[in-house]
């Protein structure tokens, strides 16, 4: 994210990184943080787009219009939040003190808060803080940056230019450079833990494991360490020489996902495993994830792999066992559900589940791709950040070729194709064990007829009858069952003929 030009302090790079959707943020303040902010922002040689002082001046009216103007005025200087100060003189910087309480402060028969809310648009999670400063008590707005949208008052937006407060349309080109500017919320930039020290920090996140993993030297110094996870903005530079850490940083590295608040620590993996078929069985294994997905991913894929029933296959000359799903599937699998998983959706994390004859492994959220382009269509992740750091981490495959290849794999291994699906509020994705042709379903064989001509396809070829017998393991005497499950799959309109003057030159997916 970009800083105003020419910053006077500090103070720009510090207090960027923060989200401020979620209300309960406030809660998280401490008087010593809030001391070391009003300290770091009376140290400003004058007010800014995003910083005005206040002497004894609580006109809601003036307030409502402040909001709106800081709070766009914010965005466009590159800052994700904006404050007013009441009691400190506006030319001196010195404080005097103020007896305003936004508690009690009324406009009509509304309180204020609820008013100023009411007036806004859109809703913006402002904050009001008495702080018993050192030279006198003050009370502290503080304001979101505009993000979705311009912020309004009354359903004019205002912006600040110098100490004027003008409406924002009367100034094109900074309603131009806004509306550039605005930038939809990112759970991964959110603030995990607030105002720690660095010993904090390193005790909370198992640094060790971002070098390793990022195959970056470790550095020999405490600077060193801090300038790179900085950089990945696995932390954020908070007041009074204090870090932040990011959601993603907490997500990625926690030592312990116990140590930061339950949202977070909900969105570990659980694994689940049945003596059954079905939820009803019991259940055999139980897993609960405690550490952050990076640290936790090897261990975990392990476990599961572990756990796996095995097959036994006649190879050339020796007799092997393999497991009943391919490696390769489930690690990429996982690593997809992490990734695409919706942060948003408080009380849920993924979850793997492994049942005699298959394995499910699901995520909230449904899916920015429709499920059967997903082996087609670049992937599109809500969580960017995460995907480039896993990806950089070879956690899981390069941009768009993970789900190719878990479907490939499962032709090789000739297992059922795996299902996709958005399931209410998640996604889904089922890896099924070995089953002859004749043990899958009308369903099953669509899928995989539907999903080899993708893959014929991503190759530069065509699926023919041939084709098709090989993948579903059908002698070449009894090609009429692959004739049928094509026309089955013709008429659910998966696939079409790749020239319809030449039926026997193949089939192609139905979108190509």
């Amino acid at each position: 994210m970009s800083c105003a030009k020419d910053p006077p302090s500090e103070i720009t790079t510090v207090l960027t990184g923060y989200t401020w959707d979620d209300p309960s943020i406030s809660a998280k303040m401490n008087p010593a943080r809030d001391i070391a902010l009003i300290d770091q922002l009376l140290a400003q040689p004058a007010e800014t787009a995003w910083l005005e002082f206040k002497g004894s001046n609580t006109d809601p009216e003036m307030i409502g219009k402040r909001c709106s103007a800081l709070a766009n005025s914010a965005r466009i200087e590159g800052q994700d939040l904006a404050y007013m100060v009441w009691g400190v003189a506006d030319d001196t910087h010195a404080v005097v003190g103020t007896d305003f309480n936004p508690d009690t402060k009324k406009m009509g028969n509304q309180g204020l808060q609820l008013w100023l809310a009411n007036s806004l648009q859109p809703s913006i999670a402002f904050s009001f803080r008495i702080i018993e400063h050192p030279g006198g008590r003050l009370v502290l707005l503080e304001i979101p940056a505009a993000t979705g949208a311009p912020v309004a008052f009354n359903a004019v937006p205002y912006v600040r230019i110098g100490s004027a407060t003008p409406r924002l349309t009367d100034y094109p080109e900074r309603y131009q450079r806004l509306i550039e500017r605005l930038q939809p919320y990112r759970w991964e930039q959110g603030i995990a833990r607030q105002y720690a020290s660095s010993d904090e920090v390193l005790s909370l996140l198992d640094y060790s494991h971002y070098f390793r993993l990022t195959g970056q030297p470790l550095p020999d110094n405490r600077a060193g360490i801090f300038e790179k996870l900085e950089a990945d903005r696995l932390v954020t530079r908070d007041v009074g020489e204090r870090w932040n850490i990011t959601n993603i940083g907490a997500i990625l590295f926690a030592s312990r996902l116990s140590d930061f608040e339950a949202s977070l620590a909900r969105k570990a993996v659980r694994f689940i495993a049945y003596k059954g078929r079905n939820r009803a069985a019991a259940v055999s294994h139980r897993l609960d994830g405690q550490r952050g997905y990076a640290v936790g991913f090897e261990g975990l894929i392990d476990y599961v792999n572990n756990l796996l029933p095995k097959n036994e296959h006649i190879g050339t000359a020796l007799r092997e066992e393999r497991p009943l799903f391919p490696a390769l599937a489930i690690r990429e699998l996982v690593a997809n559900a992490l990734i695409h998983q919706d942060m948003t959706i408080s009380g849920a994390g993924p979850q793997i589940e492994l049942f005699e004859d298959r394995l499910e492994i699901s995520n909230p959220g449904t899916p920015l791709v429709k499920p059967d382009r997903m082996i087609d269509l670049p992937p599109r992740s809500r969580n960017e950040a995460l995907a480039d750091l896993m990806r950089r981490m070879k956690m899981c495959e390069e941009q768009g070729s993970g789900l190719d290849k878990v479907v490939q794999i499962c032709e090789v291994f000739q297992l059922p194709a795996p299902l996709f699906r958005a399931d209410g509020h998640a996604t889904q994705a089922v890896l099924y064990g070995p089953r002859s042709f004749a043990e899958m379903t009308q369903d099953e064989r669509v899928r995989a007829c539907y999903f080899h001509a993708v893959l014929k396809f991503l190759s530069g070829d065509k699926m023919k009858n041939a084709s098709l017998c090989a993948r579903l393991g059908i002698a070449a005497k009894n090609a009429a069952q692959a004739s049928a499950v094509i026309s089955k799959t013709l008429d659910a309109g998966l696939i079409r003929v790749a020239d319809p003057e030449h039926p026997r030159a193949g089939y192609l997916p139905h979108w190509a």
